[in-house]
């Protein structure tokens, strides 16, 4: 087995694994990617101070979010169709989560279902809603996640429209994967992953299979989603939400201070300052570079958590550091998963754990809650270092 040293090693050990019409859905953004590049770029920049003459030995990396534990400031975040890269890959994700002790977020667009992963861990996990125009199906799902024990619910509010992108297109993605000649080949190609995905419990939307008449068409429920991304969603909307929730609420998607006003405003616990991981709106910034404004918009009336770009242990400190509370990331784990299952999963989360370590032992941190102002900083221009 090959030796993993980052979630860099992960990510070659992915797109080794899965054919490209997988591989590419997970990795990729909306049309050039240039706000995927952004969140990686941007985050580079930051620059770390190291504090020397510090005693570190004693380190406390928990925090609560949203009321929830993690054993470190990380939530693995909502992604689409995890389950094409891993049989039941939602549900092997889940227990690697309960089993690290970090939070769980379920996307809308899973394969396994919300109750396929309440039965896999019996613990709470939260659920990301995308809304749909249909608003029985909405009900429904948010019912459903209640009953399934689901902590808190998520609520995307970037998706009035599907972001075009390009590699999806050119592959013909699917649920299941379209059998093009092209794709025919690639899964031929990849006989681990072909192998391993007939045991999977279920090869299409979980959540939507008996929601609608055309669940039982795979072709039909893809259309039909694809369609019911609601172009009206406002404030008006968000409120709904929170009203039929009475659980903990998060708005996933601020990226300006306005709307982070308005969470607050409508009763939301937390927001999630996100771009969608550079899938939606392509040239938007990043999401790290917007960061600092909606913290210092908002104060302490709202719990602010980050994504956008985690890779390393170092770049959670560097949201904490611009003032998020904690973070979530989707492809680490996301890769973590297609390279290995569930061991997969536990080997990013442990990546990230141990680099945090390091990561605080050389900025002088005992606590991710007292960053000294300083620690994360801009990196100036190449001459003037």
């Amino acid at each position: 087995m090959s030796k993993v040293a980052s979630i860099f090693d992960l990510e070659c050990l992915a797109r080794e694994r899965l054919p490209a019409v997988v591989f590419d859905y997970i990795h990729g953004g909306s049309e050039q990617q240039l706000t995927v590049q952004r969140n990686l770029d941007d985050m580079r920049a930051l620059a770390l101070r190291q504090h020397s003459l510090r005693d570190v030995s004693h380190r406390d990396m928990s925090v609560t979010m949203v009321g929830d534990r993690a054993r470190i400031p990380l939530a693995l975040g909502p992604t689409g169709l995890a389950g094409l890269t891993w049989a039941n890959g939602e549900c092997a994700a889940a227990r690697a989560a309960v089993d690290f002790g970090v939070p769980f977020c379920l996307s809308t667009c899973s394969i396994n279902s919300i109750e396929d992963v309440a039965e896999a861990i019996r613990a709470p996990f939260w659920f990301q809603l995308y809304l749909m125009k249909d608003h029985k199906v909405n009900e429904s799902l948010m019912r459903r996640a209640h009953d399934a024990n689901c902590s808190a619910l998520v609520l995307t509010i970037d998706l009035h429209t599907q972001g075009k992108r390009w590699a999806d297109e050119k592959h013909g993605l699917a649920v299941p994967p379209r059998l093009t000649p092209s794709n025919i080949m690639q899964m031929v190609s990849h006989p681990r992953w072909l192998a391993n995905m007939v045991g999977s419990k279920r090869h299409t939307f979980g959540n939507f299979e008996h929601e609608i008449k055309e669940g039982g068409s795979i072709g039909s429920l893809s259309k039909w989603i694809e369609d019911q991304f609601d172009p009206s969603f406002d404030v008006g909307t968000a409120r709904w939400v929170r009203d039929q929730w009475q659980r903990k609420l998060i708005l996933k998607g601020v990226m300006n201070a306005d709307d982070a006003r308005t969470a607050i405003d409508i009763g939301a616990d937390a927001i999630i300052v996100s771009n969608h991981g550079g899938r939606q709106l392509d040239g938007a910034p990043s999401s790290i570079s917007v960061l600092p404004e909606i913290v210092d918009a908002v104060g302490d009336r709202i719990e602010v958590l980050f994504d956008g770009g985690i890779r390393t242990g170092g770049d959670i400190v560097k949201a904490i550091g611009l003032g998020a509370h904690a973070c979530l990331s989707g492809r680490a784990w996301l890769y973590g998963l297609a390279a290995r299952g569930r061991d997969g999963v536990t080997c990013a989360l442990t990546l990230l754990e141990q680099e945090l370590q390091d990561c605080m032992l050389l900025t002088g941190l005992d606590n991710l809650h007292r960053i000294d102002a300083g620690v994360v900083t801009a990196q100036p221009p190449l001459g003037r270092r």
